[in-house]
This record gives C-alpha cells, structure tokens and sequence, in this order.
C-alpha cells in the first residue's frame, strides 16, 4: 500500500467515488464529513415506516458515470413513466416519448398543448440529441435554454405548458435560463435510458457506494474550519496535515484566497403530504401550470399502501409555511383535483443546485489542481448532475494517483 496520507473533504457522491478510486489502488485517504451520512444533497429520511427524500430527485440511469459506478439492480429502482402529466383547472393532458412507451403516441399527438408540428418537433428534438456526442453537446455555443427552444421554433404555449414546468422542475429556476448545453445533456440521457428513483429513497445511492468502502476511513460530524498548504483546521480546534487533500464542496469556505469564487445556489421547497386517493396509477410525473407556486408532484413510496404526493415549490416567495400551504391546497384541488389530507414533511433546501452560467461535461484532470497539493472536485465545477459530481470525483482522485506515480498529470 502507498504511503502517502490523502484527505477527502466531504462524504457526498464526488468525494466517495474518490474515496472508490484511491481505496480501489492501495492509498490510504481519510474522508471528512460535516454532517452525520453520507450523501451530500441525496439524502432519506425514514419515519413511520415512510421514507422522504430531501428534494424531489431522480436518478438517470443513461448517466455514463450511473453506468460506471452504480449496481442498478442492487437499487430495486422504481422506474417513471417516460412522460408528464400535465394539468389545468382539473383538465389532463399527457406527453411522453413513444419510442419508450407506444402508448404514449396518441395522447402526446392529440394532446390540447401546442400544434401537432411541436408535438413532432418534441420527438425530433429527442432524436437530435440522443445521437448528439457528448462533445458536440458540451462545445456547442452556449445560449439559455428558452432562447435554444425558440429557436428550435417551438410555440410559446408548448414551452409555457410542457417545457418550462418540466425544466423549472430539473433546473430549479423558473426562467430557462441554464445553458442550452446542460438542457441538451439532460435531454439526451431522458432519451437515452430510464428515469428512476431507488426503492429505498435517494440516499441508497450514496449508501451503495459507501458500502465498498472501509469504514474505518469516514469521520462523520468533522467539520472543516480552513485549510492552509497541507493542513487541515478543524472546528473543533484539531487539526492534521496530508500529502494530498481532495475539497469535494465549496472550496471557497475553506481557503481563503477564493472567498469571492463562493457556489451560488438554486433553492427549492418540497412537501410531502397525504392525500385522498391517487388520480392516477402510473407512474408519472404531474406538471402544474406555469402561474402556481406548485411547478410539480409525484406520488411516492410507491410500494407501500399510503397516498403520499411529494409536491416541489421552486418559485421564489414571502409566504409563511401555513400560507404556502393553503395556496399549494387550493392549486392542487383547483387543477388537478386532488384533495390534501395533511402535510406530513416539509423541507426548504437552500443549497439544491449550484447556479452556472456556462457548463462543461467533467473537469480533466489536471484542471481539478488548485495548488501542489489541493484537489477539486464536486458537479459545481462542471454542471449541476449526479454524473458531474461522480466523474469529477473520478478525475480528482485519478490525478492524484497519477501525479504519485507518475510525477505528472496526463490529460
């Protein structure tokens, strides 16, 4: 085993499929976690024989990195229907990708949004991208995502009632205005493969790869005050020093000359409430119209007997936790019809996603060394997405090894 002492800030995706990488060629490394699992933004609550993620999140399992990483039959995956429902003053219109799913073929070409030539356009589009390269999507021109869909010559009315639901909800930001690269990247893996989330909530997937890992190396409840050269600070007044140290978060919290490079962040709220019955069986995600705080909701636990609907509010707002509330009560019932009993879990999640203007697909690896001995990593340094934050970890760890080995770091 080498002997070099390598440090992991953080537990979540990009720091444990490092953690994978070192553990996998000998290296000892200790990861630094803050809080008391791992995961990072994939977390699970479990209460009452109920499970809440922290977030409506979902898993792609066209990811190269999902591919890569991740045992999918190992996750029990509970699969969406590839398509929404879409819903307006109780009125229930469907669109989907009948490639995936024939029976989504009628219902998209006669659905009551937009002309038949954007229904055509949806599944041109989802052909362009699926045989796009992940080169040509990631050095294209970058523009936002609504000015892409306008100039794809979409109707206002198909990207107002499909498109800015649909994206509002994955992006967590109402105006499409993320780059036109990360929207052809995430059309490309719906089209691509499945959409998902584990039968035992998000968190299994962090869990999965922490399963491979020798516990003995997480240190949990760790919080991190700086770092300086080689050492690192702790909270609590420790402090240690290793030959190399991998930051897979925020760097800027830790170092003090890249305070004014800080993640901006999207946030979203998400509620988790019991409803009278289900509206629908088929696993589908629901979209609300564009004017209501509500942008869109699913139900979930799907193999247990409870009506739970998992509700995302991605709108910015002033209203109290009751206000939202009631209007969230009354939009859903005006609309869609749906009668809430109780709201049994509530959170507001003020770092969802990294806010990026401009995206690329992973960092190379020798882009993710800031310094001789300090690493990055983390989906904030390329686009906001699972595989962003795997492969990043990936090309953290790789450059490490490399600059061990080999006293440089290959592209």
């Amino acid at each position: 085993m080498n002997t070099k002492e390598i440090a992991i800030i953080g537990a979540g995706m990009s720091g444990l499929v490092a953690a994978q990488n070192l553990e996998e060629k000998g290296y000892n490394y200790t990861v630094y976690e803050s809080t008391d699992r791992v995961g990072g933004r994939l977390k699970t609550d479990y209460r009452d024989g109920l499970q809440f993620d922290h977030g409506f999140q979902i898993l792609m399992t066209a990811y190269p990195a999902v591919q890569k990483y991740l045992d999918l039959d190992l996750l029990n995956l509970e699969k969406f229907i590839s398509g929404a429902k879409i819903f307006k003053n109780q009125k229930i219109e469907t669109i989907g990708d009948p490639r995936q799913d024939i029976s989504l073929a009628l219902p998209t070409l006669t659905a009551d949004i937009g002309s038949f030539s954007d229904k055509l356009k949806v599944l041109k589009l989802s052909q362009e991208v699926k045989k796009k390269s992940l080169d040509d999507i990631f050095l294209a021109e970058e523009k936002t995502t609504y000015k892409y869909l306008t100039e794809y010559s979409f109707s206002k009315e198909i990207i107002d009632r499909f498109f800015k639901p649909f994206f509002s909800g994955i992006f967590l930001e109402e105006d499409l205005e993320t780059s036109s690269r990360h929207f052809e990247f995430v059309y490309k893996m719906f089209s691509s493969g499945n959409v998902a989330i584990p039968k035992k909530g998000i968190q299994a997937i962090p869990n999965q790869i922490y399963a491979k890992l020798k516990r003995e190396n997480i240190e949990f409840n760790k919080k991190v005050d700086s770092i300086k050269n080689q050492t690192i600070y702790f909270e609590n007044g420790d402090e240690k020093s290793f030959d190399y140290i991998i930051i897979a978060a925020d760097a800027s919290r830790f170092i003090s000359n890249l305070r004014k490079q800080t993640v901006q962040w999207h946030e979203v709220e998400n509620f988790y409430f019991k409803v009278e019955e289900k509206i629908y069986k088929k696993n589908f995600i629901g979209l609300m119209p564009t004017e209501t705080f509500v942008n869109n909701f699913s139900y979930c636990n799907l193999s247990l007997n409870e009506n739970v609907l998992s509700v995302s509010v991605v709108r910015q707002h002033n209203l109290s936790q009751s206000e939202l509330i009631e209007k969230i009560k009354d939009e859903l019932e005006k609309h869609a019809g749906i009668i809430i009993n109780e709201c049994v879990k509530h959170y507001r999640i003020s770092q969802a996603l990294p806010k990026m203007v401009s995206v690329n697909y992973m960092m190379p690896k020798t882009e993710t060394q800031l310094t001789d001995y300090i690493f990055l990593a983390g989906d904030h340094l390329s686009n906001a997405s699972l595989n962003a934050a795997m492969l990043n970890g990936e090309s953290a760890a790789q450059a490490i090894i490399q600059k061990i080995e080999n006293g440089i770091i290959n592209t």
